[in-house]
C-alpha cells in the first residue's frame, strides 16, 4: 500500500477511534482509516463490504467515507457465527479446548441482556450488568471491556434510548475476542 515506506499523511477519525478498542490498540483506526482511504482512491470501488463483528471499523470507515465525501457506499455484512454463536475468528484457533468450549458464554451474555431490553428495562447499568455476571461466571474468561456506546457516535449511554451496542472484549490467555449485540429500544 506504501511503496517506498510508510507516507507522512494519514486519516483520523476523532471521536469513533478514541474508545472501545481504540483504547486496547491506540493509533489502530488511524492506520486502518489511511489505508481504507488510500484503496478507495487506488480502485475506485462503487461498493465496499464490512463485516459487523468491527463494528466500530465499521462505523469509522462509514463517518470517513461521509466526512471525506468519498463515492463509495459501504455495505455492512452480519457477523459470521460458529455453530455454538461464538463470532467466527481466525483467533478461535488459538483457543485451548477448555476455553473455546467456554467462549459460547459471550454470544449468550450479550443475547441475555438484549433480551433485558426487550422486556422494557432502559438502563444502560442494569442490561449490561446482566451480561456482566455470565461473563463473570467463567473460571478462565478476563474482560477486558463492557460498555453500552450509542451505534452512531459511540460515546457512552445512560440508557437505551435510541440504537445502542453492547460491545465486549477479553481474553482467554492471550487469545482476545470482541463481540458486541445491537441493542434496539
Amino acid at each position: 500500500m506504501f511503496p517506498g515506506g510508510r507516507s507522512a499523511t494519514a486519516v483520523s477519525v476523532a471521536g469513533l477511534a478514541e474508545g472501545l478498542e481504540g483504547t486496547s490498540r491506540p493509533g489502530h483506526f488511524d492506520g486502518v482509516a489511511t489505508v481504507v482511504a488510500r484503496l478507495f482512491n487506488l480502485a475506485g470501488p462503487c461498493r465496499a463490504y464490512f463485516g459487523e463483528k468491527d463494528f466500530q471499523q465499521l462505523a469509522v470507515i462509514r463517518r470517513m467515507v461521509r466526512d471525506l465525501d468519498v463515492p463509495v457506499e459501504i455495505v455492512p455484512h452480519p457477523t459470521v457465527r460458529e455453530a455454538d454463536g461464538l463470532a467466527m475468528s481466525s483467533r478461535n484457533a488459538r483457543l485451548s479446548p477448555e476455553h473455546r468450549a467456554d467462549a459460547p458464554r459471550i454470544r449468550r451474555a450479550l443475547l441475555a441482556a438484549r433480551d433485558l431490553l426487550k422486556s422494557g428495562e432502559r438502563s444502560a447499568e442494569t442490561i449490561a450488568d446482566a451480561a456482566r455476571g455470565l461473563l463473570e461466571a467463567s473460571p478462565f474468561l478476563k474482560p477486558d471491556y463492557l460498555a453500552t456506546v450509542d451505534e452512531e457516535t459511540l460515546q457512552p449511554v445512560a440508557t437505551i434510548e435510541r440504537p445502542a451496542v453492547l460491545a465486549f472484549a477479553g481474553f482467554y490467555g492471550e487469545v482476545r475476542l470482541i463481540d458486541h449485540v445491537r441493542l434496539l429500544p
